[in-house]
Formats: C-alpha cells, sequence, structure tokens
C-alpha cells in the first residue's frame, strides 16, 4: 500500500529557513550544523540530532516513527530564526 507522501530524493536545496548555524552560535564549523531547508518541491529538510531511540518510547497518541524515518532535534534558536521564512498557508 503506498503512503499519503514520499519523500523525493532528487529534489534539490532550494533556500536555508532563519539563520545559518555559525550565526545562531549552534556549531563549531566543525561536527554539524542544526539547519532547517526549504527543497525545491517545496518539502523541508531538518539536520538535527537523531534521537529516535531515545525518544521512540515516549511518543504521545498519534505519533509514530516509521522504519525509515528518524526523530531529530534541532535547538529552539534555530526553528525560532526560521519563522519569518515559513509561510502561514
Amino acid at each position: 500500500m503506498a503512503r499519503p507522501w514520499e519523500a523525493d530524493p532528487t529534489a534539490g536545496m532550494a533556500r536555508r529557513l532563519g539563520s545559518s548555524p555559525a550565526e545562531l552560535g549552534n556549531t563549531d564549523n566543525v561536527d554539524g550544523c542544526p539547519d532547517i531547508w526549504e527543497l525545491s518541491n517545496g518539502d523541508i529538510a531538518v539536520i538535527g540530532r537523531d534521537l529516535t531511540r531515545a525518544y521512540a518510547h515516549q511518543l504521545p497518541s498519534g505519533a509514530a516513527i516509521a522504519e525509515d524515518e528518524r526523530l531529530v532535534i534541532i535547538p529552539r534558536s534555530t526553528l525560532i530564526s526560521a519563522k519569518s521564512d515559513i509561510p502561514d498557508a
């Protein structure tokens, strides 16, 4: 059975949403950079820490993580800085 939505691995990185990790002080420019990107097809890519195993047993009712999905954590400042770049609809 097909899922209602599927990620498109051919979509390119179109634009960063919010400030860069360096501007927010969320990187040492060596080991990762939490970030949010809009893809060329309008989907959103989130770069963060994979804490799937840590949170899998804590998911609220109605939330699930499929085998090919990961729960990632980003700093609050990353999402807040992206707010003005995210359309209301």
